[in-house]
């Protein structure tokens, strides 16, 4: 496939400063520098963002794990100290030229900083303010660890994986973080739509407990209006605890099946051959309230062949199913490759890494980039030496509002 060119890309030209450190921003950011835009990060120096040593196993890549070079891809990392007032005042001058701001800060400690959505506001008043916390700014879990495996506890989720006789299942991805991050994406996204249309900037906020929420919403709704019903998940071949059989997972004789939707329990049990399920022919109610004894008899049925046996009966007759793949299995399918989903990226002469590009194209053309991760404060130089001094200041902007210098991409 066709790679995008940077200055075809939708955000080329705006600048954002990323405060955030972690998951849930820097994945908005990695989204935002996808789209085209210039990501400035920014470190501590001499530690940075904790995440470059917040090792997922013990591959270190050039002194970073590689979860940082996953989510840090594409970006400029520049270092200062927030407590000291001449990095402040560099901050302030950069934030003066920004298009976008994202911090992740526990609520109370940007702000004690002097980085407030006010006080950013004052000396750049169309910059959109992105924001993520653990529990929201206000309420009784505001000050705790925003941290995903507890906003996941906390969300009820962990009720809804797994099957009936599991203890409380975590996803094992941090969806928490994942989900916030791209939920502050369509923030701050609409929120430079609106800008165009009256000129304003915004503060957009979002937290992981949120995002937990609005990723149950669906199942929620169903909750919230069937009498407050706690979920059920299946005892047998779990998937979602709200759907009737036979949706799940079953084992076959040389691996798994996965069943989804299908036109009738009828036509499913003649296409397997499968006897004793007659009796649930007509009786929709029964997919749900006789689940699992349904489920039970294919389950047995099921680990009788294998299972490309079974998807040469099912898919010609159009049954939802598939085969349940491994990640090697999935990497080497011909699926995966035509979509040419790997990239190479490299931070210096020696350090070349496979990455996995934005899932979304352009025109045809994907949003590759072959951009590194930054090294600690890689880019503070170049940041900070080339911005307009004093620009930022408070006490020069006091009484006025001063328009960024950068107005390349209007009226955005």
């Amino acid at each position: 496939m066709n790679v995008l060119p940077q200055a075809e890309r939708p955000l080329d030209g705006l600048t954002v400063v990323d405060f955030s450190q972690f998951l849930s921003g820097p994945v908005c950011t990695l989204k935002l520098a996808d789209l085209g835009a210039r990501v400035i990060k920014v470190e501590r120096p001499g530690v940075g963002d904790l995440c470059r040593h917040l090792y997922l196993t013990d591959v270190d890549i050039d002194g970073d794990n590689s979860l940082f070079h996953a989510i840090n891809r594409n970006k400029e990392s520049v270092t200062a100290d927030l407590k000291d007032p001449a990095d402040r005042s560099k901050l302030n001058d950069l934030l003066s030229t920004a298009d976008v701001l994202v911090q992740n800060f526990r609520p109370g400690i940007i702000e004690r900083h002097g980085f407030s959505y006010e006080a950013v506001r004052e000396i750049n008043p169309r910059i959109v303010y992105g924001s993520i916390s653990g529990y929201g700014e206000d309420g009784p879990w505001k000050d705790l660890p925003g941290q995903d495996l507890l906003a996941q506890a906390r969300s009820g989720l962990l009720w809804l994986t797994g099957s009936l006789d599991d203890p409380p299942m975590p996803m094992g991805l941090a969806v928490a973080d994942m989900m916030a991050g791209n939920a502050l994406v369509q923030g701050i996204l609409a929120a430079l739509v609106g800008r165009g249309i009256h000129g304003r900037g915004a503060k957009v906020e979002t937290s992981l407990f949120e995002a937990m929420i609005d990723f149950q919403f669906e199942v929620l709704t169903t909750h919230l209006n069937d009498g407050n019903r706690p979920p059920v998940r299946s005892g047998v071949a779990g998937a979602h605890a709200y759907l009737g059989a036979p949706y799940g997972v079953y084992e076959t004789a040389d691996g798994y099946l996965a069943l989804a939707m299908t036109p009738s329990l009828k036509v499913l049990a003649e296409l397997l051959g499968v006897d004793g399920l007659e009796a649930y022919y007509d009786d929709k109610g029964a997919l749900m309230a006789s689940r699992d004894h349904i489920k039970a008899i294919l389950a047995a049925h099921i680990r009788t062949r294998s299972t490309a046996d079974w998807l040469a009966v099912l898919q010609p007759a159009d049954i939802w199913c598939s085969e349940v793949l491994d990640w090697d299995a999935m990497l080497a399918s011909e699926a995966y490759r035509s979509l040419d989903f790997e990239q190479t990226i490299r931070r210096n002469a020696s350090l070349e890494l496979t990455a996995i590009r934005a899932p979304i194209r352009i025109d045809g053309a994907t949003l590759k980039s072959s951009v590194a991760a930054p090294g600690l404060g890689q880019h503070t130089e170049a940041v900070f030496g080339n911005l307009p001094s004093g620009s930022g200041s408070a006490e020069e902007n006091k009484g006025g509002h001063q328009e960024p210098a950068r107005q390349k991409n209007q009226p955005i």
